[in-house]
């Protein structure tokens, strides 16, 4: 552990231990949960997937409430970029000599096929509790609620001593080349605050377990794998097959296992998570923070989806495609592995890894042209814990903020490739088996927006100073 993640450990030590206990959650004027909720239904009714030319119309509708609560219009920016658009508003503060505050996140969404569903994917439906629709919690919520405490800011006369900028993008789920493009322009900032990613864990129980503060996050690369053989007729096979042989190379490559990682904010997730995992899992869990080597406890969590991403850096085969006819010998097979890459790790290692584990001179591995970037971990920064755990203690009195690292990329990495800091501070509380984010019938629920516009507003009040 380096001396600095040290003082930051013991300082989220200290400020847990001494938050005051607050009788009740803060209240919300109800007007302002009214106008959340409804910026969110508006939101997800913007069919945002890409390629679509729903992103600029959504961003154009955003402006709008922005420029309605006080902002000029000269200060919201929509500029169309990477066959999408990114919107950057501009909070101005009262002293041009601190750096910038710049708060992230993404207008477009997956796709979602309206006859999967049991309700349409982009009609906003408030039901049992809960907001559905395609967006409603990745992420047009956390973008509604900023974009709602931005405007309640302004409207009120708050003046920030640093300037305050909303960066939307908007291919994060694509390319993301959006956010690639206005993390150039916006590298002169002090942090990052994103709120596609972080958030608080709600047992099933109802009650909340702890809010995960994402200081990491594991990058992504996409790689091709090429076989390549004459081909022929199919009634004269001989010893090699295109097919065959991009089936022994993805089984090497499934059968490999990258080395065990660990850093202080994976260790700090396990440790939180281990306190309530009943179980084998649980028991893996409390004998792999005491032994980081233990092979027992690692063989469990490695067979445990929910904790493998933490462990190391991961590949797997997700397309495949091959042949040409059906009765002809198959003369190029290729196939695309998804790597999930530890924090740190160059990914031109990892493809040198793939090319020992398949073990095949004859096959060829390329990295694809994705949108991903090499990037670090955030140093875990005592003025953004002490932010952080008073706005959540101020919802859940003495709940612990604990620093985590995603197994997803966000688009905070090309903020941390340019090294500027980046935490993930969403103010959605939800239970587990509530995320269903990319998938059917996704929601939110409703009674989490006025904790999340109570977190934003704090944390914004307490690090733009």
């Amino acid at each position: 552990m380096t001396k600095s993640l040290l003082a930051a450990c013991a300082a989220l030590s200290a400020i847990l231990a001494a938050a005051p206990a607050l009788a009740q959650a803060p209240k919300v004027d109800p007007a302002l949960h009214d106008q959340a909720l409804e910026l969110l239904k508006k939101g997800v009714s913007f069919h945002t997937v890409i390629p679509g030319d729903q992103v600029k119309p959504y961003a154009e509708y955003l402006k709008g409430v922005l420029v309605a609560h006080g902002y000029k219009p000269d200060e919201v920016r929509i500029e169309a970029a990477a066959g999408s658009s990114i919107l950057i508003a501009r909070y101005p503060g009262t002293d041009p000599s601190k750096k910038p505050i710049v708060v992230i996140d993404h207008m477009d969404v997956v796709e979602a096929k309206p006859a999967d569903w049991t309700r349409d994917p982009f009609t906003p439906v408030v039901e049992n509790g809960y907001v559905f629709g395609r967006g409603a919690i990745d992420d047009k919520f956390d973008v509604s609620m900023v974009v709602t405490v931005l405007g309640k800011l302004r409207q009120s006369g708050w003046k920030p001593g640093r300037d305050v900028i909303l960066a939307l993008s908007g291919d994060e789920e694509t390319a993301q080349q959006t956010a690639r493009k206005f993390a150039a322009e916006l590298q002169g900032a002090e942090l990052v605050l994103n709120g596609d990613a972080g958030g608080g864990l709600v047992g099933e129980d109802g009650k909340p377990v702890y809010y995960g503060l994402q200081a990491a996050e594991k990058t992504y690369a996409d790689f091709q794998i090429t076989v390549t053989n004459p081909g022929g007729h199919s009634s004269r096979p001989g010893k090699v097959n295109a097919i065959n042989e991009m089936g022994q190379d993805l089984a090497r490559i499934a059968a490999y296992r990258f080395p065990v990682m660990h850093s202080d904010i994976t260790l700090a997730g396990f440790k939180a998570a281990a306190a309530q995992t009943p179980g084998a899992v649980g028991e893996a869990l409390r004998h792999y923070i005491a032994n980081p080597n233990d092979q027992a406890a690692l063989d469990v969590l490695s067979a445990d989806p929910d904790f493998v991403g933490q462990l190391r850096t991961t590949c797997v085969a997700t397309m495949i495609e091959g042949g040409h006819a059906t009765n002809a010998l198959p003369q190029k097979v290729t196939a695309n592995v998804n790597c999930r890459i530890f924090p740190g790790t160059p990914s031109e290692q990892v493809r040198q890894a793939l090319i020992r584990a398949m073990d095949d001179p004859t096959a060829t591995i390329t990295r694809a042209a994705d949108g991903a970037i090499d990037a670090g971990a955030s140093p875990l920064r005592p003025d953004v814990l002490a932010a952080v755990t008073k706005a959540v203690q101020a919802r859940y009195p003495g709940l612990a903020v604990v620093p985590e690292m995603s197994a997803g990329a966000t688009d905070s990495m090309f903020f941390r490739a340019l090294g500027v800091p980046a935490y993930g501070v969403s103010g959605a509380f939800m239970k587990a088996s509530d995320d269903f984010a990319h998938g059917l019938n996704e929601r939110v629920p409703v009674d989490t927006i006025d904790g999340a516009l109570f977190q934003w507003e704090s944390i914004l009040r307490d690090l733009a100073k």
